[in-house]
């Protein structure tokens, strides 16, 4: 893939305009919603377990958040899933905080086990949990301190769940366990914003929803989400955060196939 391929995912969601199905966390859903607007797909947020699976019908994509989770939010996760699966709409998986306490790390396995998801989209120690490695610590729902390779990682547990893994840093990276990308482009203030990194989960499954090669969706998705933070830091950047997050909506809906082609830095690593 060159950039060229990754750049034209964006007018494909914005003609297509994609429903997504967000099952996600009580702290992001309203910044879900409007990210998803801004890109040009159309959100839905259901949860309970006496609609999801017919909510996923009308579906294009389902993404599931386990940032606030319950044990009847995850019972609710793995019938939403299960119909997804039926009916062949991919499964957009964030294990946010996996590794954090027993429940959290536990309902993730659960829902890897008994769901085929399509892409899973975490940082590097809530991948490494969910792996069992030891040499990655979590701190709250965040990335605490590493000690690893985060690409080995990446393809490391692509192949063992036998899908495609986004690991999101400084560096992003995206495998399908057999071809292997890096993309860097965003910027540090998408760390002091709530809800980036869920809403960029979301992001994922607009552009699968799309593109069925959910390798190339998945990285289409991170750098026109970097290139869209680039601008807006560039446009407030002596204004803080909170004009960040108003101005990275902007740009979510400015960035377009062009824009991704002139900044898009993606490398392939053999």
């Amino acid at each position: 893939m060159n950039i060229k391929d990754v750049a034209i995912g964006i007018e494909r969601v914005r003609e297509e305009k994609p429903l997504v199905h967000n099952m996600t966390n009580q702290v992001v859903t309203n910044f879900t919603a409007n990210g998803l607007l801004s890109l040009g797909a159309s959100p839905v947020m259901a949860n309970a377990r006496e609609e999801v699976a017919d909510m996923v019908k009308i579906a294009a994509a389902l993404v599931l958040n386990i940032g606030t989770l319950t044990l009847e939010s995850v019972e609710s996760m793995i019938i939403a899933g299960k119909a997804a699966n039926e009916q062949g709409v991919p499964v957009i998986f964030d294990p946010v905080g996996a590794g954090a306490t027993p429940f959290r790390t536990n309902s993730a396995k659960r829902i890897m086990d008994e769901v085929m998801v399509s892409v899973v989209r975490g940082n590097a120690s809530e991948i490494a949990n969910m792996l069992g490695e030891e040499n990655w610590v979590i701190k709250g729902v965040d990335a605490g301190e590493e000690n690893g390779d985060k690409l080995v990682l990446a393809k490391k547990a692509a192949e063992a769940w036998r899908t495609t893994v986004v690991i999101t840093g400084a560096e992003d990276i995206i495998t399908d366990g057999k071809r292997l990308y890096t993309a860097h482009n965003g910027h540090q203030l998408l760390t002091k914003v709530t809800g980036t990194g869920c809403l960029l989960t979301s992001v994922i499954g607009a552009f699968c929803a799309i593109e069925k090669d959910f390798c190339q969706a998945a990285l289409s998705a991170v750098v026109y989400y970097g290139c869209a933070a680039e601008r807006a830091a560039e446009r407030t950047e002596h204004q803080g955060p909170g004009s960040f997050q108003i101005e990275f909506l902007n740009q979510l809906a400015a960035v377009n196939a062009e824009s991704i082609k002139q900044s898009g830095l993606i490398e392939e690593v053999k």
